[in-house]
């Protein structure tokens, strides 16, 4: 399995906006994309700070998550409130 954090700091003032849309994403993900298990948003603590929790079932799933015609509508749309670019961090998960 492939973990996903995607960290994303957002404009002071389009929190509302960004969330609209990121929440219209995360349903695309959810009903679209058999190979995410997890797609979740977290607010944290830190203004302007937004945190997608996400897991694929390989590698490709990821790859083909990232072509998806939402990413490419709504995640552009998305980064118009965005301050900078988005840092992924990538998880191999250990199995027990």
């Amino acid at each position: 399995m492939l973990g996903i954090v995607a960290t994303l700091k957002v404009k002071a003032g389009m929190e509302q906006e960004f969330e609209t849309l990121a929440k219209q994403l995360v349903e695309k993900v959810r009903t679209q994309e058999p190979g995410c298990t997890l797609y979740v948003l977290h607010r944290a603590e830190t203004a302007g700070t937004y945190v997608f929790m996400e897991r694929y079932v390989d590698d490709a799933a990821f790859e083909a998550h990232r072509k998806t015609e939402h990413m490419r509508t709504l995640g552009r749309k998305m980064g118009d409130y965005m301050d900078g670019r988005a840092e992924l961090m990538r998880l191999r998960e250990i199995l027990a």
